[in-house]
This record gives structure tokens, C-alpha cells and sequence, in this order.
């Protein structure tokens, strides 16, 4: 069947897809996902997965209890309305009954990370930012692993603040820890 043609297309329409082919559906429209991400592109995010899943396991240590957080790396589904599907770079969910069905993630994550590529860099700068608003991401990264930055987007009243902009040098905290602090020379370092 593939990805089906009529418009605008539904989460429905994307689950029954049985093409092998990575896309997203946003606002109605396919976005075609491949060729597969550069190995640096890879690289930093399996390395901010490690860093924020040390992050959060720290968090959750009260009492020797694990963070209600989990943390997922693409492909994974994220539903975010019936005509919106989408596979983030990273994500964490804190609100375990958006998990439930064990298939995708229903609902907003507390967190999404997108690491720019250049076939997805507009996208992920404008569309899926505006996407992420309106579904109330409470916070948004975009990082750019040629320039070395990652932008900070905070969800305040229903929209996204001027980003804060970090580099290797710099040291920032996640809105689901404030006190926490993630040094992000680690992250950036060169293979």
C-alpha cells in the first residue's frame, strides 16, 4: 500500500502505512525521513541519550527509586494529534499512561531534541518547532552538530521564549531538573 496519497493524512493513515520507508506526518502532509543520519549525527545523540539518562537517573534517586522518566531515541512514534505523527531524534516522557498503549507515544513529551541535518534543518527549525508549540512541548532542543549549539526552547504560556544558546563550553539544566547541571563539552566532542 505504501504511504497513502489522499489529503489531509491521519494518524490512522500513517499506522496502516505498510511501506519500510521513515516518515512523519505533520499538519495532514508526509515528510519523507531518509537517507538514514551521518554517523556525527549519530554519534552525539547516542551520547546526550547517555548523558541525560545519567541526568534523570540522579534525579529519580530519592529513596533509591528510578525517575518516573523514560527516555527514547528514534524511530520511535510520537502522536501528537489526529493529523500529527512524528519521530524526534530523542525524547523523555515523564507521564507513564502516555506510554500505555506500548506502541507509540501518546501525547506531548516533556522534552524532544531534534539534531540538525541537512536535509531536515528547515524542518526542524520552523515546522516542527511551530508543531511542538502548539502541542505544548514544555521544552524543545534544536542542536547543531556542525556549529556545536544547542538551542534551549521554554514553553511560557503557550509559546516558545527566545531560545537560550549554548556551546561546548557551557553548562545548562533541564526545566525537568532545574538543579541539575549538564556540561556540554562532553557532548560536543569531536570522534
Amino acid at each position: 500500500m505504501g504511504v497513502p496519497q489522499h489529503q489531509p493524512l491521519t494518524a490512522d493513515d500513517y499506522f496502516i502505512a505498510d511501506d519500510d520507508t521513515r516518515w512523519e506526518l505533520i499538519d495532514g502532509q508526509s515528510y519523507d525521513m531518509s537517507p538514514a543520519p551521518l554517523l556525527r549525527h549519530q554519534s552525539l545523540s547516542g551520547r546526550i541519550h547517555v548523558g541525560l539518562a545519567k541526568t534523570l537517573q540522579e534525579k529519580g534517586t530519592e529513596g533509591g527509586l528510578p525517575s518516573e522518566c523514560r527516555i527514547f531515541a528514534a524511530p520511535v512514534d510520537v502522536v501528537l494529534n489526529r493529523n500529527t505523527v512524528v519521530q524526534p531524534d530523542l525524547i523523555v516522557v515523564c507521564d507513564s499512561s502516555k506510554l500505555a498503549n506500548g506502541r507509540y507515544v501518546d501525547g506531548a513529551p516533556d522534552l524532544v531534541v531534534e539534531i540538525l541535518s541537512p536535509q531536515t534543518a528547515k524542518k526542524d527549525r520552523l515546522t516542527k518547532r511551530l508543531v511542538y508549540q502548539a502541542a505544548g512541548v514544555p521544552e524543545y532542543w534544536i542542536i547543531d552538530p556542525v556549529g556545536n549549539t544547542l538551542e534551549q526552547y521554554l514553553l511560557d504560556n503557550g509559546v516558545y521564549a527566545a531560545p537560550n544558546i549554548y556551546g561546548p563550553e557551557d553548562s545548562m539544566s533541564l526545566r525537568l531538573q532545574p538543579e541539575a547541571s549538564l556540561g556540554l563539552a562532553e557532548w560536543f566532542a569531536e570522534e
